[in-house]
């Protein structure tokens, strides 16, 4: 009893009441123009049934989906609060169209649109609310001090009244401020924080790509030590033998000189091989560069357009390297084409590949001896999709379609 009484008492100064304060006033002035986001999107809504609204809307929803990030700063700052940002948005293709459908149907849009507009009313009545008790709280207690001033009878029980109506409401405006946030903390939990799945399926995502960035990271690792150490002891080792064969005198000692030599160089032909599979030596100066590289040796001309606004992650430019090689590597062989264009940008939240050739068309996925169907498994490790164009005659396009989050 005595705890809970010492509890009460210590609650209109503690840091935590204050804290709360300070949250639910900076998040009435935060969530005015959020409100204004949510009455323009039941605006658009109408429109839409119109279809002239469905742009405007999708543009609200877009909008609305950032605000996660927006209420998430001061519910960090003051209490400690955090949630994940929304899963990004999965669309059946591509286009501008199929990506408007895939927000408009999203959920987390429209609960974060929901969320914009509950929060002001809310905080709003925390804001009004809890400044009457804590400003005629003050008044109240200290009016002993100062209702002498005025000579009319005074209200509600004379000064000792006021000041016992204003401790009342000193001690009561700290749990009124704690039932806002609860409240608010409920809101957050339904309509900004991922549900269970989603929140499970996220999780899986974020370990899937944290085991794909530690097998980059290993495989970085073994290209460094193959060519290091491997490489460098063989080269020497054929320094070596190159020694050994000069001072030689008998034949047959020359020939498995020569044998030995010609070992040590096979072996390092495969060797530069397997590193050049592990990991590109021209991805170290960046996709763009590794990309113009690939062009520049192909034996058919091709014409190169690269617009990133950044680098990719090592797993995506080392997935979009490879699969430009294998498609200028097809159309090489196969294609009969004189010419080639290759393009890729970012859109959205997409990095997309195109090839484009003139030649005499026809490539399918299952192909033998293509290799589209290991680069579709290579896409789709990876969350993303590979489709062919191609029909008898030419021209073929193969685009690659990786997400990624900038």
């Amino acid at each position: 009893m005595r705890s809970v009484v010492g509890t009460v008492l210590r609650a209109p100064v503690a840091a935590r009441t204050w804290r709360e304060v300070g949250y639910a006033v900076t998040g009435a002035v935060l969530a005015v123009p959020t409100f204004a986001l949510a009455l323009l999107g039941l605006v658009f809504s109408a429109l839409s049934l119109l279809t002239i609204g469905l742009p405007l809307l999708t543009g609200v929803l877009v909008l609305a989906r950032l605000t996660v990030r927006y209420f998430r700063g001061p519910a960090r700052l003051f209490l400690g609060w955090s949630w994940p940002n929304p899963p990004p948005v999965r669309r059946g293709g591509s286009g501008p169209v199929r990506w408007a459908a895939a927000v408009l149907t999203d959920a987390s849009g429209w609960k974060a649109l929901a969320y914009c507009f509950a929060r002001l009313p809310l905080m709003a009545a925390a804001g009004y609310l809890g400044g009457v008790l804590i400003v005629g709280g003050l008044l109240g207690i200290t009016s002993p001090a100062w209702m002498h001033r005025f000579p009319q009878d005074p209200p509600w029980g004379g000064p000792w009244g006021l000041a016992a109506q204003g401790l009342a409401a000193l001690l009561v405006f700290p749990w009124y401020f704690r039932l806002i946030v609860w409240l608010d903390r409920r809101l957050v939990g339904a309509l900004l924080e991922p549900g269970p799945e989603r929140a499970r399926i996220a999780a899986l995502e974020a370990s899937r790509a944290a085991l794909r960035a530690d097998a980059a990271a290993l495989l970085r690792r073994v290209e460094r030590d193959l060519h290091d150490g491997t490489q460098a002891r063989l080269v020497a080792l054929g320094v070596a033998l190159s020694r050994i064969e000069r001072r030689a005198g008998e034949p047959e000692l020359r020939t498995m000189v020569a044998q030995a030599q010609g070992a040590v160089v096979e072996a390092l032909t495969e060797l530069r091989d397997i590193v050049r599979g592990i990991h590109p030596p021209a991805l170290d100066a960046g996709l763009s560069t590794a990309i113009e590289t690939l062009a520049a040796r192909s034996a058919v001309p091709v014409d190169v357009h690269v617009d990133l606004p950044r680098r990719p992650t090592p797993d995506m430019e080392s997935a979009l390297y490879f699969s430009a090689a294998e498609l200028l590597t097809n159309v090489a062989k196969h294609a009969g084409s004189s010419r080639i264009r290759l393009d890729l940008r970012a859109l959205g939240g997409v990095l997309r590949l195109t090839v484009t050739d003139d030649g005499r068309g026809g490539a399918v996925p299952g192909s033998k001896g293509t290799g589209l169907a290991g680069l579709a498994r290579r896409a789709e490790s990876l969350d993303g999709a590979l489709r062919v164009d191609s029909p008898p005659g030419g021209p073929t396009t193969i685009t690659v379609e990786l997400p990624c989050e900038w």
